[in-house]
């Protein structure tokens, strides 16, 4: 990765097979309908990112798929690295900082309620705080941005638990890290989920 911004937006995503995205909601809808409402978050997720001024990078789960809607004229493409969602994300932040980008941005692909402008003022909020947070309705995060390191908040969380974000406040907390909160969203996992989202 080569900036050519020093602002770099990071977009977790999973390769779109049956079975494998959303199966906790594919047990209430079928493993087909749940594809379909994850490639529909891709979509919406493409359409919110791919017109800002920022360096922007897709990381996918499994492997990197060349022809898709991710064009690589607009978006910087890696395979996730690491045994569970924290090292994926920490391999992902070091990957950004080692070529040299001044603020970074990492997201999900997990709620139709992200906006371009909600995307903008993560970016401008860390011109104020050492971190930016996305709260989810579940007790995650849907967005983690920083403008330097900060591993520990990404090391002993009980990743897709209702506790991660309280965890990660207070590991900002014990490291003295000034940090801002974003709107709550909510991210897709289950039929009650998309029915919070108006998609049902």
């Amino acid at each position: 990765m080569k900036p050519k911004n020093k602002e770099l937006l990071i977009v977790f995503v999973r390769n779109a097979i049956a079975g494998k995205v959303k199966t906790r909601l594919a047990r209430a809808i079928g493993a087909e309908r749940a594809l379909d409402v994850y490639r529909q978050l891709l979509e919406h997720t493409y359409a919110v990112t791919h017109g800002l001024c920022c360096d922007k990078a897709v990381y996918y789960s499994d492997y990197v798929e060349q022809d898709d809607l991710w064009n690589h004229q607009a978006f910087i493409k890696h395979q996730q690295r690491g045994g569970d969602l924290g090292k994926r994300m920490l391999n992902a932040f070091r990957d950004a900082f080692g070529c040299g980008y001044q603020k970074v941005v990492l997201i999900g692909s997990d709620t139709f309620q992200l906006s371009s402008d909600l995307l903008q003022a993560a970016f401008d909020h860390l011109n104020r705080c050492d971190v930016v947070l996305g709260p989810a309705h579940d007790g995650g995060y849907y967005l983690i941005g920083m403008k330097q390191m900060h591993a520990l908040l990404f090391k002993n969380k009980q990743w897709s638990s209702e506790h991660v974000l309280h965890a990660t406040l207070e590991d900002l907390r014990n490291l003295n890290g000034s940090y801002h909160l974003l709107d709550e969203l909510v991210d897709i996992d289950t039929e009650e989920d998309l029915r919070l989202s108006g998609r049902l």
